[in-house]
């Protein structure tokens, strides 16, 4: 690896590397965001020869943070990631504990639900910048990683397993090959769109937009450096249609940001286009920010809007030399707090088949996609649903009382149940599909059993946990019958497309 030449544009092809198991090969890694930086750290520690092509300046160095969220939510699945490359109790210091959602109504009244009725399970809000630092820095201790940033990935080419990047000092372009190559480089992955528009195999891909962006704010710390709000909490202003989220920092600011469609509704990102409209809106949905946000008008207006989206595709792979991972395999929105932690349990469980199947590169790619694609097509649709869930669900007088019941019945029969949330986020050894079945069976229950006045916060606590339990055991059963148990695998073969 490492032969970088000066091409022209008919892309040349280098030798590849000899046919070894283990440690000896080359691997090229394009993107060194947070799954790249990880997946570059656990390959460096298991011996492989990695180099990582990045995009950006190195973000150790310059700030690149605009327009991107800079603090994150993370949970128990990040965390086993940490455990692998023994960094978690690196990541504790830069993590602050949120137990649970500070809901902010129109009035500044506020009420918190928790994540769980286990005061053990909460998440924490990390920041994006902190994290891949420490990963980068880790990475490159070892003396088989090498990490090169300002690195544009132009196309690789799959079948020879080379990549074509773009300097951007020099403004150069050449090629790099390797044993193989893995695309760890986000939802705009060049990879993916090298697979689309090669038309050598086939290749399904989604994309779906919300019609809802979102735009980076902020609360400034006091001028003592602590926080204007509660510190230890995901702050929530629910308004039906829109929302506004906000997350803390070791600094003592929070970062902030405003969920809203693009053109639907009396107040949208189209025609909030001065500083009057904009005071206006936040003075009537969301007083009690505005009053902590002296430096709004600045922020809404120097920093970009962004969309959301989900994309989906297969296969993530080409016969044993190239691999998506991560965001450039799916993508998902960020309402379940999952994205960088599902992208993080790829590594982990990416690791896992390479035990098994270490040595042959077609095996190890086909059983990990093969293993993980249910679980991330099921963390992608319930991302969707909690984002009806923040914005709307959890200021409903029958959602709130669900919510009670679960704290309940977590807290006082904690090895007998656990909420779809808990499953979800703090189960880090079931699936994210294997959770979302049995979350949404559960939720199903308990709300049909609320509506009914079947159930309620008030009544016996062992009475209610076996009717949830025998309601619950019922859906799931329907859905057997239905068929939804199971998540069909792909047919073997190369050339096999999936939904």
């Amino acid at each position: 690896m490492n032969k970088k030449k000066i091409i022209d544009t008919n892309e040349k092809v280098f030798p590849q590397g000899e046919d070894l198991d283990g440690a000896s090969q080359n691997v090229l890694i394009i993107g060194a965001g947070l799954c790249g930086s990880l997946l570059a750290l656990r390959l460096g520690q298991r011996g492989y020869n990695v180099n990582v092509y990045e995009m950006r300046p190195d973000l150790r160095k310059v700030d690149i943070s605009a327009g991107r969220s800079i603090n994150l939510a993370f949970s128990d699945r990040g965390n086993k990631a940490m455990k692998l490359v023994g960094l978690e109790d690196n990541v504790k210091q830069l993590c602050i504990p949120m137990h649970g959602r500070m809901i902010h109504d129109t009035r500044g009244n506020t009420f918190q639900s928790n994540y769980s009725g286990r005061t053990d399970e909460y998440i924490n809000s990390v920041s994006r910048g902190g994290l891949n630092a420490l990963l980068l820095d880790e990475a490159e201790k070892h003396k088989n990683v090498n990490i090169y940033f300002n690195k544009k990935c132009k196309s690789v080419n799959f079948e020879k397993t080379t990549a074509r990047f773009k300097d951007y000092h020099t403004k150069d372009e050449f090629v790099e090959d390797a044993d193989i190559i893995i695309g760890t480089d986000g939802a705009g992955s060049a990879m993916r769109k090298s697979y689309y528009l090669g038309k050598k195999f086939l290749f399904s891909f989604s994309q779906a937009y919300l019609t809802h962006g979102y735009k980076e704010l902020s609360i400034l710390p006091k001028k003592s450096g602590g926080h204007k709000i509660h510190k230890n909490a995901l702050h929530i202003w629910p308004r039906g249609s829109f929302m506004l989220i906000a997350l803390p920092n070791l600094d003592g600011s929070f970062t902030v940001t405003l969920f809203l469609s693009y053109d639907e509704g009396e107040y949208n990102f189209n025609n909030l286009n001065s500083e009057e409209r904009v005071l206006e809106f936040f003075h009537k949905e969301f007083p009690d920010a505005l009053a902590v946000m002296p430096n709004l008008v600045e922020d809404f207006f120097s920093n970009p809007t962004s969309p959301l989206g989900t994309i989906k595709c297969s296969p993530w792979h080409y016969k044993g030399n190239t691999l998506l991972m991560g965001d450039a395999a799916h993508a998902i929105v960020p309402f379940y707090g999952q994205g960088m932690n599902a992208s993080f349990e790829d590594v982990v469980e990416f690791d896992a088949i390479l035990d098994k199947y270490e040595g042959n590169w077609e095996t190890v790619f086909y059983e990990y996609e093969k293993t993980r694609k249910k679980d991330t097509d099921a963390i992608a649709d319930l991302a969707i649903d909690n984002f009806h869930e923040m914005k709307d669900h959890v200021a409903n007088p029958i959602f709130q009382e669900k919510r009670k019941i679960e704290m309940a019945l977590e807290k006082n029969f904690p090895n007998d149940y656990s909420s779809k949330y808990s499953l979800v986020t703090f189960n880090e050894d079931m699936g994210y599909r294997e959770a979302m079945l049995k979350g949404r069976a559960q939720d199903k229950a308990i709300l049909n059993m609320v509506s009914d006045g079947e159930i309620t916060s008030s009544g016996n606590l062992e009475t209610i946990l076996k009717k949830v339990k025998e309601a619950t055991e019922a859906i799931l059963e329907d859905d057997r019958i239905a068929g939804l148990e199971a998540h069909p695998n792909p047919p073997k073969g190369r050339g096999r497309a999936t939904n």
